[in-house]
């Protein structure tokens, strides 16, 4: 059974050099909703995150609403690992599959080959499942003999398709989304779609953050909504949304 279990969770991010200069900790406070301060070494920070305390059981579907700099994408880095608590405790059961910054790992020297190997390395996926599955991770970037040519002589669209094709190429028990992916062209998009539909109806646990309330509705069984760094509401996604959606009208 999977489960996400965060106990009094707080992530600070440092801004480096800012404490002289006033202009800057002015402009990033009001970015950060105001939540500059300074960590116990005296470096200026952000706290991204504050005193989360969340459960999530196997088989929900939530929805992370929230204005940008609010804190949904710092919780899924949490949740994915990439992301150590300041302070408190996170405990993570089952496999976990991050839809998140696709493109980390991506080398625009090496082939296109090569870098499947380098974001399975990446995403921890043993090169034994790499080798069984490679030929159709290929097939599925629809990328042809360009497949064997560096990174760099790709389009922003063939370069997406690489991403997305290792990113989606094992199925995991707790899915992490950072809005809906659209990639490629109207063919590759709807092949994409297809795929992601299905990682979702195969995974346990699904978190995907959206400012989208007709997915959060359709898509989840519980919303909660962020705001500077906490969780303000946390319930049914209509209920949820009906109080965010009529805050920011």
């Amino acid at each position: 059974m999977s489960f996400i279990s965060l106990k009094n969770v707080t992530v600070d991010i440092p801004i480096y050099n800012s404490q002289s200069r006033s202009l800057k900790k002015t402009v990033m406070g009001f970015a950060s909703g105001g939540r500059i301060g300074l960590s116990e070494k005296g470096f200026s920070v952000v706290r991204s995150l504050s005193n989360i305390n969340l459960e999530i059981k196997d088989g929900e579907r939530i929805g992370l609403l929230g204005p940008n700099g609010a804190g949904k994408s710092t919780l899924l880095r949490v949740l994915g690992g990439a992301y150590i608590p300041t302070s408190g405790e996170a405990e993570i059961g089952g496999k976990v599959g991050s839809l998140i910054d696709v493109s980390l790992g991506i080398d625009s020297e090496s082939t296109g080959i090569e870098n499947i190997y380098l974001r399975a390395a990446l995403l921890q996926v043993p090169k034994k499942i790499v080798d069984e599955q490679l030929d159709s991770i290929i097939s599925f970037t629809e990328l042809g003999e360009f497949i064997n040519m560096p990174v760099r002589t790709y389009s922003s669209g063939m370069h997406m398709r690489l991403a997305f094709a290792v990113s989606t190429m094992i199925r995991p028990e707790i899915l992490l989304m950072d809005e809906w992916l659209s990639v490629g062209d109207q063919n590759f998009q709807r092949k994409a779609e297809k795929r992601l539909t299905e990682l979702i109806e195969s995974s346990s646990i699904l978190v995907i953050a959206s400012h989208s309330r007709n997915l959060i509705e359709k898509c989840c069984t519980r919303a909660i909504w962020l705001s500077n760094g906490q969780i303000k509401l946390d319930g049914e996604p209509k209920q949820v949304c009906d109080s965010y959606f009529n805050l920011i009208q």
